[in-house]
């Protein structure tokens, strides 16, 4: 124990020095400038986490009381070895003065289903005390705040509104504003942060899996998203959180960004992300979308498709992240997406395609459908047989709005 104790904290004073160390400028959104090699040819730097970023952050928070709201992707990663190290037990080893962990959905180390309740406990790593933010209590209390001065958010989003840490987000931000307290966003690039698509939400809907009017695909980092958070006066009477970004270094929404953990159970990879906008709206619906299988959000299916149209078969079973899949046990019949091609828009032609081609209309969605949906009308234009471009060109106002809306509160081009 006290090997790795000593073994952490070198590795870690190796990151701030080789961070401080730095000869590049950045300028005001954490970029730097394209570095030149011996050969005198220019090339991007390395994008650079907020959480990496420690010369800039520790500075705010020593000799501070802190709470940390992370799960497993909350990692501060090393370049050279590639590897990388949980952002709780690395600031644990410095020795500062950490009073609790605020665990999301999926839990602290990120092991949980969705939707399962998450339990308080103990870290057993570091035996600091853990605060679930998922299920009864989805916002941290005046008694929970009441040791702590800063809190640091740093969760991995993948840009869609339906993802439930953009909600935590929220009620943590809120929470932050009543007491007083300041809040550090540790920005991450969102991996679809290339698309702003999708119909907005509307108000009468707001749910856990859509707290704010904004459309699936919304385009922002989750630092930026805290931004208009605060900016639009979404949290309850309107207060102000106190609010610091730590940006990402050599990033703008153009950049791809490979994960380097998987976000939850059910999102194992770069595909799943990508995909997981378009799909999630199975969620609402008789389908699956591969929860039970190892082929999470990159394949759907139901026992009531066209076998002779959807010629890929799976069965959905328990496993990591899905105890009791849909259709469990039963097979399915449906596409495997596992090599389409990137997504510059949210798909819905799976989906009506999907319902067109059901053998049991009746049950093909539910109730979760416009929670996801964010509106009753998407539901409606799908039964009524609008096409794909039709229903699209019917979320044009909505959209050119955000978009607009959005552009106040951009750290990155």
């Amino acid at each position: 124990m006290l090997f790795t104790l000593v073994k952490n904290t070198l590795l870690f004073i190796l990151i701030i020095l080789s961070s401080c160390n730095t000869k590049t400028e950045r300028n005001q959104s954490g970029k730097d400038p394209l570095s030149i090699n011996d050969s005198g040819i220019q090339h991007e730097q390395p994008i650079q986490v907020g959480a990496s970023r420690t010369e800039v952050y520790l500075p705010l928070i020593k000799g501070k009381r802190i709470g940390i709201v992370a799960n497993q992707t909350s990692i501060i990663t090393h370049d050279e070895s590639n590897s990388y190290t949980h952002l709780v037990d690395s600031l644990s080893a410095l020795k500062l003065d950490i009073r609790k962990v605020f665990a999301p959905e999926h839990g602290f180390r990120g092991t949980a289903d969705a939707g399962e309740a998450i339990q308080d406990g103990i870290d057993t790593r570091t035996g600091l005390p853990i605060i679930s933010l998922y299920g009864k209590n989805k916002k941290p209390s005046a008694e929970q705040l009441s040791d702590v001065d800063v809190v640091l958010f740093d969760i991995q989003d993948v840009g869609a509104r339906f993802y439930t840490y953009i909600s935590t987000l929220h009620y943590v931000m809120e929470a932050c504003g009543e007491q007083g307290k300041q809040l550090i966003v540790l920005d991450r690039p969102n991996p679809n942060g290339h698309i702003i698509d999708g119909p907005v939400l509307e108000m009468r809907h707001k749910s856990f899996v859509g707290m704010h009017p904004i459309p699936i695909l919304h385009g922002m980092t989750i630092g930026e998203y805290a931004k208009m958070i605060n900016g639009e006066k979404w949290l309850d009477q309107g207060i102000n959180c106190s609010l610091e970004v730590i940006p990402v270094a050599n990033y703008d929404h153009s950049h791809s960004y490979h994960l380097p953990v998987k976000p939850s159970p059910n999102l194992p990879n770069d595909q799943s992300i990508m995909l997981y906008p378009s799909l999630c709206l199975f969620e609402g619906t008789n389908v699956s979308a591969g929860r039970g299988t190892e082929m999470q959000f990159q394949i759907f299916g139901s026992p009531f498709l066209d076998e002779n149209i959807y010629g890929f078969i799976f069965q959905p079973e328990p496993n990591e992240g899905a105890k009791y899949p849909k259709h469990q046990g039963i097979k399915c019949y449906g596409k495997d997406l596992r090599k389409q091609e990137k997504l510059n828009k949210l798909n819905l032609n799976w989906l009506i395609d999907a319902y067109n081609s059901t053998a049991d209309r009746e049950m093909f969605f539910n109730d979760f459908f416009t929670k996801l949906a964010g509106t009753e009308t998407l539901k409606g234009q799908i039964k009524s047989g609008l096409s794909h471009a039709t229903i699209r060109a019917s979320w044009s106002e909505g959209l050119s709005k955000f978009t607009k809306m959005r552009e106040q509160y951009l750290i990155y081009d």
